[in-house]
């Protein structure tokens, strides 16, 4: 019983619960479910949107999962590879953790213990709406010491907290608070469609000391230029190290969404004619398949194809940016970088002469082994 349950679950996880096929095109099913145990019945009624379902068995006989299929048209992206710069503002002040303060008698105090958290995010004080950092130190001093009224989102729950400033030794008011209120760093571009809308680096941005996922109210994308390598090593991840010069002039374009799938945007008309563009082919995560395959990368030296071998492909995987493993084959990458290393997540996956994907992480106790992500997760958003 225990071996027939292991093969039930084995063989449902193995099959997507939704996949994407192209419109007018024949599917091969045989392929699709290239196990020899699964069985398929596509014989279903269409819905009205032109999606329909697929039954699975397993051994012909016993019920197994129902596949939603979508037919798709042909798309055709830009795939990049240049290294962008990212500016991104919070939305609202992200609470980082929150400390002992020492009064104006020398007693320590902790204002804010037991009252915010890690993750919040306070988005008004007193009734107004909080946009810096800045605005809530002066905001703090001007109250003198008394209580403040906040509207804090906390877990997409948005609740109210009241926090009384402490007067300091220099007499100044503090909240015993850690806050941050913009994020910024290199990263790869993926692909830019017809329309000038972009994808980057195929995982959302984290805050560094909370380990969330940054709730952003706006961003800008720049240009960046890659000046070195520190060279990555088993438990111990490399990163690409460059310059973003924030000048008006060198914006390409606006950030509106960090998404478990990437950054995404769009860029200002008639920018970004510096950047690393080629036309391809979608290819849809049914279609991927273990083997050889490149990247699109800079790695300071402009932007070059990089080979690459898929070893193992998850097309139902629960983290979308972890569906398959890739490992860095080419001579010239592992001698400058090991293989894989940070600011390198979004560099485009080609296979076939079609984008498959993008890079998204690295294994710290194996550099030249990483993530990947499918491109039809990223063109979702």
């Amino acid at each position: 019983m225990a071996m027939g349950t292991l093969i039930y679950h084995t063989a449902k996880e193995s099959v997507p619960d939704e996949i994407r096929v192209l419109k007018n095109h024949d599917v091969d099913w045989d392929i699709m479910f290239d196990r020899k145990v699964i069985t398929y019945d596509p014989a279903v009624e269409a819905s009205w949107r032109g999606s329909y379902r697929v039954e699975c068995r397993l051994f012909g006989v016993i019920p197994l999962k129902t596949v939603k299929v979508i037919p798709v048209d042909t798309r055709m992206v830009y795939a990049s590879g240049s290294p962008v710069g990212i500016y991104m503002e919070t939305e609202g002040v992200l609470i980082i953790d929150s400390g002992e303060i020492r009064n104006a008698e020398g007693i320590l105090q902790s204002p804010a213990e037991h009252i915010v958290q890690p993750g919040d995010y306070i988005r008004k004080v007193n009734g107004k709406v909080l946009e810096s950092k800045k605005q809530l130190i002066k905001m703090v001093n001007e109250n003198q010491g008394n209580p403040m009224e906040m509207e804090v989102m906390r877990n997409e729950e948005m609740i109210m907290v009241s926090l009384t400033p402490i007067q300091t030794e220099d007499g100044s008011y503090k909240l015993g608070l850690w806050v941050r209120d913009n994020i910024q760093g290199i990263g790869t571009l993926t692909y830019i469609d017809e329309t000038g809308k972009f994808g980057a680096l195929g995982h959302g941005i984290s805050d560094v000391d909370t380990g969330e996922q940054l709730n952003i109210a706006q961003g800008e994308l720049y240009d960046a230029r890659i000046l070195s390598v520190q060279k990555g090593t088993s438990g111990s991840p490399g990163e690409l190290r460059g310059v973003i010069d924030y000048q008006e002039y060198l914006k390409l374009g606006e950030i509106s969404g960090n998404t478990s799938n990437g950054i995404t945007g769009r860029l200002y008309t008639g920018k970004g004619s510096e950047l690393h563009k080629e036309a391809y082919e979608i290819i849809l995560k049914q279609d991927l398949q273990t083997g050889p395959a490149y990247i699109l990368s800079d790695v300071g030296d402009g932007v070059k194809e990089y080979d690459i071998q898929i070893m193992k492909i998850d097309r139902n995987a629960k983290n979308s940016n972890k569906s398959f493993v890739i490992q860095v084959t080419d001579p010239e990458l592992l001698n400058k970088t090991g293989g894989i290393v940070q600011g390198m997540s979004g560099s485009p996956i080609i296979q076939n002469g079609k984008i498959a994907g993008a890079v998204t992480h690295v294994l710290v106790n194996d550099p030249t082994r990483g993530y990947g992500i499918f491109i039809e997760n990223m063109l979702e958003h």
